[in-house]
């Protein structure tokens, strides 16, 4: 940025000297009365008006107040169930969701790993628009795309200017409604998916969680998030197609839009989707949490390791947020981690682990958390011959907590970077589009941000000790990944925290 400033400066500098450069004069006196001699009269003597004055034939646009307070959150259902949920901000740009109560724990046996393929094949071709057009038209609105899945919801994004909020809905709702699953379409993103699964396995952390998710629970939630190798070849357009008719009905879908006028969005909305099939919304598949332990052998020179537990989900608000403190109140991160209290190193991990223990790589605290369940844990990576020792230290910090060791100024700390991270998080009109559309999913509406917030202002130490005392009576889900032979058994590791 300051490089580009510089070289914008030279290059006007250039150009004043070659248009208004003096002649060169033999004494200071010339030059001073040439220099005056170019003075405009408009800028000289007392006819210069003052700034207060207003200008003759100019006219001013109404000032903002002083205090802007929140927009309002719109919603309608329509007839259907399908809720539409929008509001305002002064943004220029404007965010449009479509998101889905459906992801991989409602898969079968015979749809596993659609819904990371319906992921992957957001904003492909459609009935009514080749792939090329639809690319085309996203790109003449200047406008972004994205989608995401995930355990419980399916979300699909664009972003662009409010001048193209119609075009930005009906190609958003084209796009989910009406996907024609092209063979060669769907065959080349499989071909990119079993790629994009060896990259994972590249991967330890995002690896081993995944694997822990798996070992965790029994039921629907133990389905992985990422389709198996095994599946692959039994994933179709056909599949997706089946899937996406059962699962994508109206009381499971939510438009939601940031920066747009409700009035507005309604008139685009409602004839695009107000014809889906009103079907009653099914119970979400059981699961439950039982602990277990993975380990794999692949080789690795490393020893990582996860120790988690079962924590309750976001219908339980005030447990959830309890686990999202504790989350960085623990922090930590990399051994080689730079930077200041943003980067962790002031967290309880980094203070009392990482700083402390040289043979630590990593070391993290994680949570996942669900609507009805969650998990919260560490991760961490040493060396194959100190793996022992390093969950034992892991084990007993978790322990630590539990037993009040914490300070009211690690709980200050943990609990103003909660508060800082949701705040600049909703200074994204992108995720604020996603937390309305997320949160209607989950509670049937959209929570304000201060009861959040007030709610992590009211914990004390207490609570984050009771809080962890409970979670870590449940059952120990352990997972090691890479150099596993010098890793504890499940049982010696599980009755350390008896």
């Amino acid at each position: 940025m300051y490089r580009t400033a510089a070289l914008r400066a030279k290059a006007l500098k250039g150009c004043l000297s070659r248009s208004f450069r003096a002649s060169r004069y033999a004494s200071s006196t010339a030059a001073a009365a040439a220099a005056a001699a170019t003075v405009s009269p408009v800028f000289s003597g007392s006819s210069l008006p003052s700034l207060n004055i207003p200008l003759d034939g100019v006219s001013l646009p109404p000032s903002l107040p002083d205090n802007l307070g929140p927009s309002k959150l719109q919603t309608t259902t329509l007839p259907n169930g399908l809720k539409i949920a929008s509001e305002m901000s002064p943004n220029p740009a404007a965010s449009v969701g479509l998101y889905v109560d459906c992801g991989s724990i409602y898969e079968t046996p015979f749809s596993r790993g659609a819904t990371h393929l319906l992921e992957r094949m957001a904003f492909k071709s459609t009935l009514n628009r080749s792939h090329v057009r639809l690319v085309r038209e996203i790109e003449s609105m200047g406008a972004s795309t994205s989608a995401s899945s995930s355990r419980e919801q399916m979300g699909y994004t664009i972003n662009a200017l409010k001048t193209y909020v119609p075009q930005m809905v009906e190609v958003l709702v084209d796009s989910v409604r009406n996907p024609a699953f092209v063979d060669w379409e769907v065959n080349d993103e499989l071909r990119k998916m079993k790629v994009e699964i060896g990259e994972l396995a590249k991967n330890p952390m995002g690896y081993l969680l995944e694997a822990v998710h798996s070992a965790a629970y029994s039921g629907a939630m133990a389905n992985p998030m990422y389709a198996p190798e095994s599946a692959i070849s039994g994933l179709t357009g056909d599949v997706l197609e089946k899937f996406v008719s059962e699962n994508y009905t109206a009381p499971r879908m939510v438009l939601a839009a940031s920066g747009v006028e409700h009035e507005e969005l309604l008139k685009v909305v409602e004839p695009l989707l107000s014809d889906l099939p009103n079907v009653t919304r099914p119970v979400e598949p059981n699961s439950q949490y039982v602990g277990g332990d993975f380990r794999q052998h692949n080789g690795d020179e490393a020893t990582h390791f996860a120790l988690s537990f079962g924590v309750p989900g976001w219908d339980k608000e005030k447990e959830a947020v309890m686990a999202t403190v504790l989350q960085m109140l623990m922090g930590g991160g990399g051994s080689f981690s730079a930077g200041g209290p943003g980067k962790g190193m002031h967290s309880w991990l980094y203070l009392r682990i990482l700083n402390q223990y040289q043979e630590f790589q990593s070391c993290t605290a994680f949570t996942s958390i669900f609507n009805n369940s969650g998990l919260f844990g560490i991760y961490g990576c040493t060396s194959p011959e100190y793996a022992a020792k390093g969950i034992e230290l892991v084990a007993d910090e978790m322990k630590a907590v539990a037993e009040g060791k914490v300070n009211q100024k690690h709980l200050n700390r943990a609990k103003a970077a909660t508060k800082s991270a949701i705040l600049m998080n909703l200074e994204s009109r992108m995720i604020v589009a996603e937390d309305i559309g997320r949160q209607i999913l989950t509670y049937g509406e959209r929570k304000p941000v201060d009861a959040f917030l007030k709610t992590v202002d009211q914990l004390t130490l207490k609570d984050i000790a009771d809080f962890t005392s409970k979670i870590i009576a449940k059952p120990l889900t352990m997972g090691s990944l890479g150099a596993v032979l010098n890793v504890p058994s499940y049982d010696s590791v599980s009755s350390r925290f008896s």
